[in-house]
């Protein structure tokens, strides 16, 4: 969420929402996103979100085109709406160029009206404009998502010790798609974004230019995936991710994840990189505790509001 929301009455503006997004749509909207993006020092639209752009429909997913000033689009919402419990989640933004009119509010007004007044909004960065924007819409903080990093030049961390019986290996794409789906959705059964991940959500990720499957660890007992530990390099960046970490229930507490955690890093800090990410709720002591002894601080928080309902 990205926008200096300050009414001017009397700008004509249109909103149109969409299921699915011509090609050149979808390449205005990229358009959009890479210049906030530029302005505020982040996207304003996760990379879920980005991914969601192309192709055909996508079951609950909506999309809201801003124009105005004779047609020019000039905001963007995303609502998605596939989780049976919790409220829609959205993402908007507006060019830098055009804040200040008003933009904003009414796409977070049609927002609220398409979700039928239950809505949960991201604000990446943590901007004052985007939490006054949440103020004004009557939205209230909900989540804290914290991006911590730790610099990888000089890595010093001990040799990985996995527990009994448990090997470690490379995802081979294709053969391990649905057993990575399976323990993925178990492994985040509490976490709606990515506990739903689908065949088609993987297949989007496997055909960006950084899918690397070298870098994507699989953890297997007696021949049963049990965790894995997906890396991510973000060359332009220079950063290295710990993209996704994730343990089955009923495997927990042994210290696998931190071995996993490890070898990880390890193969980052190999690529040359000098720097690691990761993200973690802010409410998952024992996960933040455990990223802190290996070394990451707080580098910046993502912020979700939702409705009172």
């Amino acid at each position: 969420m990205t926008s200096d929301d300050t009414v001017h009455p009397g700008r004509p503006r249109s909103i149109e929402t969409l299921a699915e997004l011509a090609p050149e749509q979808t390449e205005a909207v990229l358009a959009l996103l890479a210049e906030a993006a530029r302005n505020d020092g982040q996207y304003a639209v996760s990379e879920q979100g980005r991914l969601q752009l192309r192709g055909p429909a996508r079951e609950g997913v909506a999309h809201l085109l801003l124009t105005a000033d004779g047609g020019e689009l000039v905001g963007y919402a995303q609502l998605e709406g596939v989780d049976p419990i919790e409220p829609p989640a959205a993402e908007l933004v507006v060019h830098p160029s055009h804040r200040g009119r008003g933009h904003g509010r009414a796409l977070g007004s049609a927002l609220l009206a398409a979700s039928g007044k239950r809505l949960r909004v991201w604000a990446h960065g943590g901007h004052s404009a985007a939490r006054h924007l949440a103020q004004v819409l009557g939205l209230t903080l909900f989540r804290e998502l914290r991006q911590m990093r730790r610099p990888l030049a000089g890595l010093d961390l001990p040799e990985p010790r996995l527990p009994e019986g448990v090997t470690v290996r490379a995802f081979a794409p294709g053969q391990d798609d649905a057993a990575w789906l399976a323990v993925n959705a178990a492994a985040f059964a509490h976490h709606p974004e990515q506990g739903s991940l689908t065949q088609r959500d993987l297949d989007d990720r496997k055909a960006e230019d950084w899918f690397d499957p070298a870098g994507f660890f699989l953890a297997e007992r007696d021949g049963r995936l049990i965790g894995f530990h997906w890396t991510k390099v973000h060359a332009e960046e220079g950063l290295g991710e710990v993209y996704v970490l994730g343990i089955r229930p009923d495997a927990q507490g042994g210290g696998l994840g931190k071995a996993l955690t490890t070898i990880g890093l390890r193969h980052l800090a190999g690529q040359g990189l000098p720097t690691a990410m990761l993200y973690v709720d802010a409410d998952n002591e024992a996960a933040v505790a455990v990223y802190e002894r290996l070394g990451f601080t707080v580098h910046e928080t993502d912020l979700m509001y939702r409705t009172e309902t």
